[in-house]
């Protein structure tokens, strides 16, 4: 297994622990648990932090289809170097810091993480075609 599938399987990790954030931070809200057990027919205010860990979750599903197809062909292709390696890590890595400066809100820097895990995708894409 290459370094970067590797790196893939715990970004697939990282996903299925995103999926779990927003319930976990929704818990702490009166009511949650009796809506949660029924059959949700209407909304529940989860509060600002579950709301932003949803967002998050689906900013991560934005990147992570591309991010996987590319790893893939890298896979498929028989293609890894040191360009390819860094750039998994640098997007594995944004991905793990966005989320807590969604959840906080914290605003700028959000993005430039955003950015540095595209980065990370380009880094493996240019491995792909040299």
């Amino acid at each position: 297994m290459t370094y970067e599938l590797r790196v893939l399987v715990w970004a697939a990790i990282l996903g299925l622990v995103q999926v779990g954030l927003p319930p976990i931070a929704a818990m702490s809200r009166k009511g949650y648990a009796k809506w949660n057990a029924g059959p949700r027919d209407t909304d529940f205010d989860t509060g600002p932090i579950a709301g932003r860990l949803n967002r998050a979750f689906a900013n991560f599903m934005e990147t992570f289809a591309f991010f996987a197809v590319i790893v893939l062909a890298l896979a498929f292709l028989g293609k890894s170097s040191p360009v390819s390696i860094w750039g998994a890590q640098v997007y594995l890595a944004a991905r793990i810091v966005y989320i807590p400066l969604y959840a906080f809100g914290v605003v700028g820097v959000r993005s430039l993480a955003w950015i540095v895990s595209l980065i990370g995708i380009v880094m493996c894409l240019y491995t792909l075609f040299v």
